[in-house]
């Protein structure tokens, strides 16, 4: 079943699983729902910094064990590819941790680094994406793939840095 945008109405918990509509996108829904997560980043590090983008990273991650669940049984797919609340948790989780100062071209490599890792889903993400199910499983495949991309910014940082 493909969602639709009397779907997305029908139940808060479809609301938020789906991104506020992103995953609703014909093509890259996982894509649109990453980029959801960025005014919440903003907004979150203008009134806290690093801890109230964490803060905001684990709500996500909570709320959205619940929505997704609920939203993957009305579907009948429990990790359907409209289902967007992880990419937006596990976003949140590698802005974080982000270095600092947070420009335009550190989201855009974060960005870049999560979405690889989140599609490519390499060990164990990959484990984790194919035996834990329901909404705990479609919101942990992404925090390890979000654990990636951290280790991913935290090496390029360090050679950048070497290098300068």
């Amino acid at each position: 079943m493909r969602p639709t945008r009397e779907f997305l109405l029908k139940h808060p918990a479809h609301f938020l699983a789906l991104g506020f509509g992103a995953g609703l996108a014909a093509k890259a829904p996982g894509t649109w729902g990453t980029l959801v997560a960025l005014p919440f980043f903003f907004l979150a590090h203008s009134l806290g910094g690093q801890i109230a983008v964490l803060l905001a990273a684990a709500i996500f991650f909570v709320v959205g064990i619940w929505a997704a669940g609920v939203t993957g049984r009305a579907l009948g797919v429990s990790d359907h590819g409209g289902i967007v609340v992880d990419e937006i948790a596990a976003f949140l989780l590698v802005l974080a941790f982000a270095p600092a100062p947070v420009n335009i071209l550190g989201i855009a490599v974060a960005f870049l680094l999560f979405r690889l890792f989140d599609i490519v889903k390499p060990w164990p993400v990959n484990v984790a994406d194919r035996l834990i199910k329901g909404g705990f499983g479609v919101m942990f495949d992404d925090v390890l793939a979000a654990t990636y991309a951290i280790v991913g910014l935290w090496f390029l940082r360090n050679i950048i840095e070497g290098v300068a």
